[in-house]
């Protein structure tokens, strides 16, 4: 039995996000649960130790993977192990044994590495449609840098839609923007963007670390898009891939459109929009 865990209901509560860092978060919509990207573990410090870029934490584990609540699905957007840990995953995979894992179809085999041979993996593509209950996943591509596709035009980087007929969530997990999205978003119309704001330059590049959009480029895309409420994430984590301060301190200090929440670690946001019933109405 999983221990209570401070900011996380240990059942399924009204409509809200919970960031568990860089692009990872904890999602109750329509009474269904959704953990995106969770990376609770040390993992890349270990992997990393000693090199240009060691991946020492700047934010706590803000909860340990044995802690968590079941959710009702674990959506991975790529193989980078900030998003697909296998020290968090597997863990999931052996406390529950029927727990299904959404991954993107080019990482099958990566997928069954980390997370594990008999976890009960769902392979998704771009323009796929997943139900779960009375909510259905609609899966968008997202390009890291660049659009990457296997030989059989998989995408290797996913975002998510995830609606309940009235709510409309979208989480790019790693992207800058890109044609293809924009129109895709257009026509999937979220209420709420979850959105890296990390950046990108030539030298994190040439170093491996490749990067995502800044909050300027973000706003713009929500604007272009429509989208009324920005989520920001990608930041905070790692010191050499962060949001700049000038983005985190316009970002805490903007007003218009889009409204932009600046999540931080556990600490609920609400997907319900004032005056109304239910999230993200406008």
């Amino acid at each position: 039995m999983s221990k209570a865990v401070p900011g996380i209901p240990s059942r399924a509560g009204p409509d809200a996000a919970y960031w568990l860092g860089q692009a990872g978060f904890w999602i109750d919509i329509a009474g269904m649960r959704f953990l995106i990207d969770p990376y609770l573990s040390d993992s890349l410090a270990r992997k990393y130790a000693g090199k240009v870029y060691p991946h020492q934490r700047l934010m706590p584990i803000p909860v340990a993977p044995q802690d968590l609540p079941r959710p009702d699905a674990v959506l991975i957007t790529h193989v980078h192990t900030d998003h697909m840990d296998p020290d968090t995953l597997a863990v999931l995979a052996s406390r529950f044994r029927d727990l299904p894992f959404v991954v993107p179809a080019a990482e099958e085999r990566t997928a069954r590495e980390r997370i594990g041979r008999k976890a009960e993996i769902t392979l998704v593509n771009t323009g796929d449609e997943v139900n779960f209950g009375k909510v259905e996943l609609s899966v968008l591509p997202s390009a890291h840098e660049m659009r990457k596709q296997d030989a059989g035009g998989h995408d290797h980087y996913l975002g998510y839609g995830i609606s309940n007929g009235t709510a409309r969530i979208y989480h790019s997990g790693d992207t800058v923007p890109f044609e293809d999205l924009t129109a895709r978003l257009q026509q999937f119309a979220p209420d709420v963007a979850f959105l890296p704001i990390n950046g990108r330059d030539a030298t994190r590049a040439a170093n491996g670390v490749p990067g995502n959009m800044t909050l300027s480029e973000a706003i713009v895309l929500c604007k272009t898009c429509g989208i009324p409420r920005l989520i920001p994430h990608h930041f905070g984590l790692f010191d050499f891939n962060t949001a700049s301060e000038a983005d985190l301190t316009m970002a805490r200090k903007k007003d218009g459109y889009p409204r932009i929440d600046l999540p931080s670690p556990l600490e609920p946001i609400s997907l319900v929009s004032p005056g109304s019933n239910s999230a993200g109405q406008k």
